[in-house]
């Protein structure tokens, strides 16, 4: 208990240096860029002249040196302070907190589809090793993994939308209707199932491929030998002693594909209009909101870096020979 609780420790101390470098990277690359909100707003108005944008520069610490801008930046950081939207004039904080619930779900949604049918494909693709099936499932998986998510996303909506009409092609909730409380659950149920399913199928070909090659190699183990001595049926053998041990580079992948699970959410969120993190960081970059956007990409950050430090607690509990480590 001692050694995992220090083994726990260790990685919680190694999310803090790993945060502040991902915030420095993330403040370089984006001044990296031309151009700035002033530009934006200047540009917007139709009619601005030099002084009036350098003016709104002045107004938004936009014509101090780079170097002041950065420990502007990091002292905010060190306060829990991520600002005030240059383009909104909200508080970087609020708005997040308003799209960070849709993105959350749409995330949490896609991971259980990826997980759970993968893992199930994977096990059944194993378990008929060089069958028509395991062919099938590999052919699909590939098909799948090479398909674009824009335009399966947009195929989904032709055909489960506009052709049999089953699901909503957009949005997160029916604009206008007033429903109880199961209702909006249901309400929001239906609007998630398309993005979800658009999110989460590219992934689904990902964990099929992994853990059918993952229960491959357990099951020439000696010990799954041993079990098939003692005249266990292969379904039990698969489910009860391989699977687990297989888990190990799911809950690798698991903790990578985060990362790439909100960039994914940028284009679904686009196709479908559901209101979450994603559509907020597109308009943050159409108009050059800088400290909506580094709010935005720190918060993400944390996100992906507090999974990583789960996903590490959860492979030490699943290979105790870690915390040991």
């Amino acid at each position: 208990m001692t050694s995992r609780l220090s083994y726990v420790a260790l990685r919680a101390l190694q999310v803090i240096p790993a945060v502040l470098a991902i915030a420095v990277l993330n403040f370089i690359l984006l001044h990296m860029a031309p151009g700035d909100a002033a530009d934006v707003i200047a540009g917007l108005s139709g009619h601005a002249s030099a002084e009036m944008t350098a003016e709104l520069r002045r107004s938004f610490g936009l014509d101090q040196p780079l170097i002041v801008q950065f420990f502007v930046y990091i002292g905010r950081l060190l306060t829990l302070d991520l600002g005030i939207s240059l383009i909104q004039s909200r508080p970087v904080v609020e708005l997040i907190a308003e799209r960070m619930g849709a993105t959350l779900i749409l995330m949490l949604t896609a991971i259980g589809v990826a997980v759970g049918i993968g893992l199930l494909l994977g096990i059944l693709a194993a378990l008929r090793h060089r069958s028509w099936t395991d062919t099938a499932l590999s052919v699909l998986a590939l098909v799948v993994y090479a398909t674009p998510q824009f335009w399966l996303g947009l195929m989904l909506i032709v055909f489960f939308s506009i052709t049999l009409d089953i699901f909503p092609s957009g949005g997160m909730r029916t604009i206008g209707a007033e429903f109880g409380p199961i209702h909006s659950v249901l309400d929001v149920a239906r609007h998630l199932v398309l993005p979800a399913g658009t999110l989460g199928l590219f992934y689904v070909a990902l964990y099929t491929r992994l853990m059918r090659t993952s229960m491959l190699d357990i099951m020439t183990l000696d010990y799954i030998t041993t079990a098939r001595a003692k005249g266990m049926s292969e379904l039990r053998i698969a489910f009860t002693h391989a699977a687990r041990n297989a888990l190990l580079p799911i809950v690798t992948l698991l903790g990578v594909q985060v990362g790439h699970l909100l960039g994914g959410s940028i284009l679904v969120e686009t196709v479908f209009g559901w209101p979450g993190l994603g559509r907020l960081v597109l308009d943050a970059l159409l108009q050059r909101d800088l400290v909506l956007l580094l709010g935005i990409l720190f918060i993400s950050s944390v996100v992906v870096v507090l999974t990583n430090l789960l996903v590490d607690v959860i492979y030490g509990l699943l290979d105790p020979r870690l915390a040991r480590k």
